[in-house]
């Protein structure tokens, strides 16, 4: 089979390769994989950001078609749509396993990272981790929801953001899009987009944000929120970017909550009189667990969250990977397995 895999020394980091899958172990199934996304967190693994892992396949926005299955297996059949998420495998006895907190898991293996992803024309998953795609979902934009959607609809929900409040998303790309639709249509929030990039906003306020600053242009977003609306209720920062999240504290009212998603590898910088005195949270949040996929897959199906995606072929992934590197993607792009 083709797959995508990390090497150093081509193109982008990445290069395709022909490789053979090893035979199904108990538990597991074997996944004809139809598509697959490129997310910002591929980008950090293929350039070795979080450790050496030359060889690895990539992918944690993968969507494909049970093909085969370990004679154990119970959760799937062949013929199930799954999805190939980045939270792949967990203990499942753990503190946070039996709490409803498996991606904190400190056993938890991660499709495309610690283990062979779902960039490949065929990909081994754990069958109890595999998520059933709902009929009626697009599969390439099922594949956008496996990461970038689970993703920003578990931070919304960490952020307890209530019908009605304002929620402030910082950075509108391939998760800020979704966040917005999330935070706008599942969660009934209003929403304000920032981004220094005005494609982006012009896309976020087709898709229902109330509200569009771009800090570059329109000056200080914190103070823009403060001064018309006297702070947002809520803040979630998909940016790369040390800004976003220094302007997100600033950016939210007494007892405002700011999750953090986006991944810089600078430290933020936290105002201790303005955390204490004004009741400030500043929370984490990973992924989201197999339950939360459920959730997100379903308002995809329901058509209150449409993933913005654009496909493209195996043989262009270097060139999806440098666009990413350079800022130039709007939505997500998908790799399309049916087409080489």
């Amino acid at each position: 089979m083709k797959a995508v895999v990390v090497n150093p020394h081509a193109k982008a980091n990445v290069e395709v390769i022909e490789k053979d899958v090893r035979p199904l172990k108990s538990g597991e199934a074997l996944v004809d994989v139809e598509y697959c996304g490129v997310c910002h967190t591929d980008l950090h693994v293929a350039a070795g950001d979080f450790g050496d892992v030359e060889g690895r396949v990539l992918g944690h926005e993968g969507i494909g078609v049970v093909s085969q299955i370990a004679d154990d297996v119970t959760s799937l059949k062949v013929g199930d749509r799954v999805s190939i998420a980045w939270m792949f495998h967990a203990c499942g006895r753990c503190e946070y396993c039996t709490t409803g907190r498996e991606t904190f898991c400190r056993n938890v293996q991660n499709a495309g990272y610690s283990v062979d992803g779902g960039m490949a024309e065929q990909c081994i998953v754990t069958a109890d981790y595999a998520v059933k795609v709902p009929d009626g979902l697009d599969p390439a934009q099922a594949s956008s929801i496996t990461c970038a959607g689970v993703t920003t609809y578990k931070a919304i929900k960490v952020s307890d953001v209530k019908a009605g409040q304002w929620i402030a998303i910082y950075g509108c790309g391939g998760l800020g899009n979704l966040a917005i639709q999330y935070a706008k249509h599942v969660f009934n929030a209003k929403v304000i987009a920032v981004d220094i990039n005005d494609d982006k906003l012009a896309l976020a306020k087709e898709i229902g944000a109330n509200m569009t600053i771009n800090p570059t242009t329109d000056g200080d977003a914190e103070k823009i929120i403060q001064e018309q609306l006297g702070g947002a209720h809520a803040a979630v920062v998909t940016a790369v970017s040390k800004q976003a999240f220094n302007s997100a504290v600033d950016a939210v009212r007494a007892c405002g909550k700011v999750t953090a998603v986006g991944l810089p590898s600078e430290t933020m910088d936290l105002n201790i009189p303005r955390l204490v005195l004004d009741g400030i949270e500043v929370i984490g949040s990973l992924v989201g667990t197999r339950k939360d996929l459920e959730e997100a897959f379903q308002f995809g199906a329901e058509g209150k969250v449409v993933p913005v995606v654009q496909t493209r072929h195996l043989h262009e992934v270097q060139d999806v990977f440098e666009e990413m590197e350079q800022g130039k993607i709007q939505g997500r792009m998908v790799i399309d397995f049916h087409q080489h």
